[in-house]
């Protein structure tokens, strides 16, 4: 019986008490919190519904607290459930009900864990988007680890995902890099807020060897030469780094697509019209602070030109005319202002605000022997995705990257991640994988095969249910990482189950030694381990990092 059931179970139970004494049904909330206390010795599981709910309804919460011991404690699979305190209720499950999360593990293989609860839903998931004028930064490399796992969970419980990348082809950093390639070009010093770093001077050789007359081509159709070829260079190196990363998306959007097919001008007639922008100090603004915003924001500036915001509308209004639900931007910890703005400008075009939805990612360091690491040896200024993957690899990046919160800035430890011991999160969990797979091989060996008829009802070591309620755990974390857009959540849930394992296998033994015979226990150990080794396999594959067979 995993969390989820037994939850259902406290609810129903809750539920024919109110019938049976006439109490408002509406009082229950429709989720019933049930976890693990903190020492086990009070139980499997426990859940403070009575100290919720009880005094709404008119009761003591211990008097409910017993009411629902009752009902539960006759339940197959209830070992028993026993009231503490003030109103808690402890329950153990049955040794064969605890074991049967075992065998819905190896039945659902790949597919445990996932659920339905975002089913229906068209989710425009937009991260990364980095400029095309240099190479990824570690906030950029933050993004596409954290954003493509959370791709991954929002699939995973049934929303159809679209992952894009808008990329900002359009605007004055353009202008910059291309400037930065025509000097590097002609070997001229790096111009005022220009870009440097080895990798401008290699696109510019390389706009050279396509276009060996850019040169001598007039201003305008030299800037035009460097712009098309170089920035396209630009973009196909990004799109290169991003999938070496593991992270593909499904489309790219080009920020220049909307000036030039005349997106922009048609939203800001159509706000004209329809009165969401005003005319002031010789520019139009959008009425922003109606709709929660603390200032209205200029949408064609003073000069005719529009401004950052007016590709902001029509960028949204295409996602929405493309049929999404909700667009969930991720950005940088210099966009907070967005937020509000991005509302703002859905309110505007006639849709609910929360069609937007805005993460702000905290900033990435690199450490390295107690200092920051600065300088990349390609870029010049900042730490880059390849400078990243070079240090410790893409398993090891894209796991501690996804393991932490992204509300809080984040310094990577380079000589942590080196480590190949259990002070390595990414190690600690892929070795118990691999552990469990080596398991596996030497079962096999032994002509030891995973049975269906397992009976799991035999695994009562305390070992052994702190290993089943941890995997039982797993959909629980799925769901709610989802959820709360936290893919964090799974790292330190497998960080746990590994744990959990480790503290098993140094207390269980599964295999038979010498000339002993299997025994009916080696089987269901054997189940257990296999499940154990098929979650992790599960979660470390929603962060979109390896389980290794062998370390």
């Amino acid at each position: 019986m995993t969390p989820a059931a037994l939850a259902d179970l406290v609810r129903s139970s809750a539920v024919q008490i109110f019938t049976d004494r006439g109490l408002d049904l509406s009082i229950l909330p429709e989720q019933v919190t049930v976890e693990r206390p903190r020492n086990p010795e009070h139980g499997d599981y426990a859940t403070n519904l009575a100290l919720q709910v009880a005094k709404k309804a008119g009761l003591q919460p211990r008097e409910f607290a017993e009411a629902l011991a009752d009902v539960i404690s006759s339940t197959s699979g209830i070992e028993s459930a026993e009231v503490a305190g003030p109103g808690f209720l402890n329950l153990r499950l049955a040794a064969d009900a605890q074991g049967e999360i075992v065998r819905q593990v190896l039945d659902a293989g790949a597919d445990y864990g996932r659920g339905d609860s975002l089913a229906g839903q068209r989710i425009n998931l937009e991260f990364v988007s980095a400029n095309p004028t240099g190479p990824i930064h570690l906030g950029g490399t933050r993004w596409a680890a954290v954003g493509d796992a959370l791709g991954r969970l929002l699939t995973a419980q049934g929303a159809e995902v679209t992952r894009e990348y808008y990329f900002n082809d359009a605007g004055a950093q353009i202008d910059r890099f291309v400037s930065s390639l025509i000097a590097a070009a002609r070997k001229e010093p790096v111009p005022e807020n220009g870009y440097a770093g080895a990798y401008v001077d290699d696109i510019a050789a390389q706009v050279l060897r396509e276009e060996p007359d850019a040169l001598s081509l007039p201003e305008d159709e030299c800037r035009e030469t460097f712009r098309r070829v170089g920035v396209g260079l630009m973009f196909s190196q990004i799109k290169k780094s991003l999938h070496e990363f593991g992270t593909d998306f499904d489309v790219f959007f080009h920020e220049d697509s909307l000036h030039s097919s005349g997106a922009v001008d048609s939203v800001v007639q159509e706000l004209k019209d329809d009165g969401s922008l005003y005319f002031a100090d010789d520019a139009w603004w959008l009425r922003s602070t109606e709709h929660g915003d603390d200032k209205d924001r200029v949408v064609i500036k003073s000069d005719g030109a529009p401004a950052y915001i007016a590709g902001d509308i029509a960028y949204l209004r295409d996602k929405i005319n493309r049929g999404f639900d909700l667009c969930i931007y991720m950005l940088g910890a210099d966009h907070h202002g967005y937020i509000a703005r991005l509302k703002a400008a859905a309110a505007a075009l006639g849709h609910s605000p929360d069609a937007v939805e805005v993460l702000i990612g905290q900033m990435v360091n690199l450490v390295s022997g107690g200092k920051p690491v600065r300088m990349s040896k390609r870029a010049g200024t900042v730490v880059t995705m390849e400078d990243l993957v070079e240090a410790v690899g893409v398993d090891a990046a894209r796991y501690e990257l996804s393991r932490y919160s992204v509300d809080a800035s984040l310094d990577i430890d380079l000589d942590l991640l080196r480590k190949h011991t259990n002070e390595n999160p990414v190690f600690y969990v892929q070795y118990a994988h691999a552990r469990l797979a080596s398991l596996q091989r030497n079962a096999a060996e032994l002509n030891l095969e995973l049975r269906s008829d397992a009976d799991v009802s035999l695994l009562t070591h305390p070992r052994e249910g702190d290993l089943i309620r941890t995997i039982g755990e797993f959909p629980a974390v799925l769901k709610t990482a989802a959820e709360l857009r936290e893919p964090h959540r799974v790292a330190r849930y497998l960080e746990s189950l590994a744990s959990a394992y480790h503290k098993f296998y140094d207390v269980a033994r599964v295999l038979p030694q010498g000339d002993e015979e299997p025994t009916p226990l080696t089987y269901a150990r054997l189940a257990l381990c296999e499940a154990t080794r098929q979650v992790l396999a599960n979660g470390l594959s929603l962060l979109g990092v390896s389980a290794p067979e062998r370390m």
